[in-house]
């Protein structure tokens, strides 16, 4: 049985929301009644996820901003704010990722993932904080398995979303007072996703990939969403600092040698 989720009236912003599995998640929230706020760097990308949400709920609309510039993410969240009113669900999900050796990379290259990743999100969150609904507001980061499975190929994407799921937790310490939960949710292997196709850029390989998970499929972006709705609803009101995997098991296996596939 589907259990429905209501979030009719209700503020919603996604912090990278434009495309892939953030999108997938600013769509379920907007058919289950809510109001949604996008953002990414790239405004036609803004421009079509605002087309696709508006079919679905009740107001839907977005902004370009780049999550490494703090003034930019401040002024984008205050503009969201004036239109929404107050959050009650912030999702915080820019990510950036490539395959690299930790030796085969520039300093650059890896600066720019922990830019976008720890940075972007810690300046969505320390922007957010006063626009959010207190109490009641849900604030979930987008995290990786990364965070916590070190991978080949990965030392710049494990820092960054280790640094991620910290923020989590201690943003779910200092916040809990003002009755704000913070958690992560941490998906695996989805299809469809410019990740996926990064880190599994053949049929063998996905293969592979699919193969090795213990539910034998790839989970798709719904599946991420629907671990979202549920979090940001009062099923799970007692629920905050928690690291949460949709992976179909795949953090089960243990650390990861993308050398099978990129050697």
């Amino acid at each position: 049985m589907t259990v429905p989720f209501d979030f009719s009236g209700k503020a919603v912003f996604v912090s990278g929301g434009t495309s892939g599995i953030n999108l997938g998640i600013a769509q379920a929230f907007a058919e289950a009644g809510a109001r949604v706020g996008v953002m990414s760097r790239s405004q036609e990308k803004v421009d079509a996820a605002i087309d696709l949400l508006s079919r679905h709920g009740e107001q839907a609309i977005g902004f370009a901003a780049d999550v490494r510039d703090y003034a930019a993410v401040e002024s984008a969240l205050k503009a969201a704010h004036g239109e929404l009113g107050e959050f009650h669900v912030l999702i915080s999900g820019a990510a950036g990722n490539f395959p690299a050796k930790a030796l085969g990379m520039s300093a650059n290259a890896f600066k720019s993932v922990v830019d976008i990743d720890l940075m972007g999100t810690y300046h969505v969150l320390r922007a957010a904080y006063p626009l959010l609904i207190r109490p009641g507001a849900s604030v979930i980061n987008i995290s990786a398995p990364q965070a916590y499975i070190p991978m080949a190929y990965q030392m710049h994407v494990c820092a960054a979303k280790a640094g991620v799921d910290m923020i989590t937790r201690v943003g779910a310490l200092e916040w809990g007072g003002a009755g704000v939960r913070v958690n992560s949710v941490v998906p695996g292997p989805i299809e469809g996703t410019e990740g996926m196709a990064r880190l599994a850029p053949t049929a063998e390989s996905l293969a592979r990939v699919t193969e090795s998970l213990p539910l034998k499929r790839l989970g798709t972006t719904r599946d991420v969403a629907d671990c979202c709705l549920w979090l940001c609803s009062p099923m799970a009101s007692f629920v905050t600092g928690a690291v949460i995997p949709v992976d179909g098991g795949s953090s089960l296996r243990g650390a990861s040698d993308l050398g099978r596939v990129f050697d």
